[in-house]
């Protein structure tokens, strides 16, 4: 398959110049790191996943949350929610930001969200699920809506077909599917197998494919593999924004570029801990937000670990910048370890359902408080 024919996505009325998309990261893809990756290439860069309930109540921390960049010219949000009621209501609140993209959660494995029905596990009830795409894409009007998901709770319950299936029937504009169990969480390698197989099971919208890209060429082989429409990039660009930069190249059939040297990756820390200053209004949470960044920035290069444990401890920027340079601008990454996981990588682990969830499969009626238990 020629590079140049991977190239573009289609996504409901909306036109991605690249087919890459940021997956929604928790405590990461904030408007600060979404304008960084920006910078890069194109794409298409969503929010951190928002709690529909708490966004429609006027929970603070989730009225942060939406927050975009006044330069952002693609805003899109992440919503989660097991109530199509309140899920409707809080597309209704994000189409008065400007909102051109909403996607759902129904992949998240956090057991604080699979134990109330919701994430993971919500495809498990699917005449639920179905009924909480179809409410906000009615509510959406001409805003597309996406949906993203695993392949299933485990191995012996896999959901993915009938839930791309149902996702698709009831408006969607495009499906994600993180090739992974909800049950591996992070572990082993993607199934790629199944982002085929969904691209062979819905012909009727883009079939995106999530899981294991940690460089350019990962991409072009997922593409090439599956037949997928484009890729959500999630833990792979932890520390590495210019991924975008090496995928936009690959897409359009350029050379990559060499990894950057330490120099240039000071220079790229410095800026994301200046962007998230700027986000949260306050130096020094913004320094200590940053400093989770730091060990991804440096995975692979020559920094040492008294230097990765001063920086995971800076409490300002000029201590940020005394710090960064010291570090030797002429380092070199480790050959192979732009290809290192990042993030997380638990799992797996057995999964927490609300009791008797995968015996009322066939029940439309939303968990009880589910969505009071996660407004973050």
């Amino acid at each position: 398959m020629a590079l140049t024919a991977l190239a573009g996505l289609r996504i409901g009325n909306l036109e991605v110049g690249s087919p890459v998309v940021l997956a929604p990261m928790a405590g990461v893809t904030n408007s600060a790191y979404r304008r960084l990756c920006r910078s890069y290439g194109g794409g298409l860069y969503v929010s951190e996943m928002v709690s529909a309930r708490a966004l429609c109540e006027g929970n603070d921390r989730t009225t942060n949350m939406v927050a975009f960049a006044h330069d952002e010219p693609v805003r899109s949000i992440q919503l989660y929610g097991v109530d199509p009621y309140w899920v409707s209501e809080a597309v209704k609140r994000v189409l008065d930001l400007g909102v051109h993209h909403i996607d759902l959660n129904s992949g998240c494995p956090s057991p604080k969200v699979t134990r109330r029905g919701g994430g993971g596990a919500l495809p498990a009830h699917h005449v639920l699920f179905g009924n909480i795409v179809r409410a906000a894409v009615r509510a959406a009007g001409d805003v597309p809506v996406t949906v993203k998901m695993r392949k299933g709770i485990d191995d012996d319950n896999l959901t993915y077909l009938e839930a791309g299936a149902a996702a698709a029937d009831a408006g969607a504009a495009a499906i994600a599917l993180h090739a992974r169990t909800v049950f591996q969480l992070y572990s082993g390698r993607a199934d790629w197998s199944a982002i085929a197989s969904l691209k062979e099971h819905v012909t009727s919208v883009p079939v995106l494919g999530n899981g294991d890209i940690w460089a350019a060429q990962d991409a072009i082989r997922m593409m090439s593999e599956t037949g997928c429409d484009g890729v959500v990039v999630g833990r792979g660009c932890l520390g590495k924004p210019w991924l975008f930069r090496d995928l936009a190249d690959a897409f359009a059939g350029r050379p990559v570029q060499a990894p950057p040297l330490l120099g240039a990756v000071a220079d790229v820390m410095r800026a994301h801990a200046r962007l998230l200053v700027e986000h949260i209004g306050e130096e020094g949470f913004g320094v200590r937000d940053f400093r989770k960044h730091t060990g991804w920035y440096l995975t692979g290069y020559p920094a040492g670990g008294e230097m990765r444990r001063k920086l995971a401890m800076a409490g300002s920027l000029a201590e940020l910048d005394a710090l960064l340079d010291q570090l030797d601008p002429l380092g070199e990454i480790t050959a192979g370890a732009e290809h290192q996981p990042r993030g997380h990588l638990q799992g797996p682990k057995d999964v927490s359902l609300p009791d008797g969830w995968m015996q009322t499969r066939d029940d439309p009626t939303p968990p009880s408080g589910a969505d009071r238990a996660y407004c973050g």
